[in-house]
């Protein structure tokens, strides 16, 4: 199923797509209201009915009954005033779902965009033009970005930069053999898992750390940085 909102010649951009959705919202609404302000009560109504009743009434001449019809006609200017302050009610009401479904659909759309994009990084991998180690300083510099670690952090991440310079995959066992100096054997699996997840722990960004150091089923785990992109120092 192709994507409605990805690029292409027959594709709607972003923007168009939230224009198409904002300009059909205002349209649903412009009709609900329409059908709505049609089907309210004539404000004038009660007021025809009073006067009709002045008109086929002629011989209403009592002080009593003039009274009725003038409480009749006050209550119709009533009628008519109360029905205009609702229809000023309903349109205000009106304005604001539109601007609301119309914020909530713009909402929508950056969110679907954002995925998206996340999506193609995950695919892609992080992009790291430099991964410098420093030893001496305890330091790694991914990019611009500089993270002090911990003597086991570090080591970790060596031995890992060590790998991809090999162009190798390290399980957790041969990581946890290869930083305690044990035989193969005698270590646990676990063990190297427990040492990349401080490590990313360290890194801070989860999604970058996820990215920077990825787990490949059955095999282990890779620094996804090019080689030549990483230095020790």
């Amino acid at each position: 199923m192709q994507d409605p909102i990805s690029s292409g010649s027959n594709r709607l951009s972003p923007g168009q797509f939230i224009a198409v959705g904002v300009s059909c919202v205002i349209l649903i609404l412009a009709i609900a209201a329409i059908v709505l302000f049609t089907n309210l009560p004539d404000a004038n109504a009660f007021n025809a009915q009073v006067e009709r009743i002045f008109i086929e009434n002629d011989a209403m001449t009592g002080a009593g009954e003039i009274r009725l019809l003038e409480i009749l006609a006050q209550s119709g200017t009533a009628f008519s005033e109360t029905l205009a302050s609702y229809r000023l009610i309903i349109f205000v009401l009106f304005v604001f779902a539109t601007a609301l479904l119309c914020a909530a659909l713009i909402f929508l759309i950056f969110l679907v965009t954002l995925s998206r994009r996340i999506s193609r990084i995950e695919k892609s991998g992080i992009q790291i033009s430099s991964l410098v180690v420093s030893r001496e300083q305890r330091m790694v510099q991914i990019n611009d970005m500089e993270f002090k670690l911990t003597e086991a952090a570090l080591e970790t991440l060596s031995i890992l930069a060590e790998a991809r310079l090999d162009d190798d995959i390290l399980s957790g066992l041969e990581i946890e053999a290869m930083i305690s100096g044990k035989d193969e054997a005698d270590c646990d699996e676990a063990a190297g898992a427990t040492r990349i997840k401080r490590l990313r722990d360290h890194l801070g960004n989860q999604m970058m750390s996820e990215l920077l150091i990825k787990n490949i089923a059955r095999k282990g785990y890779v620094l996804a940085v090019e080689p030549k992109a990483i230095k020790m120092i």
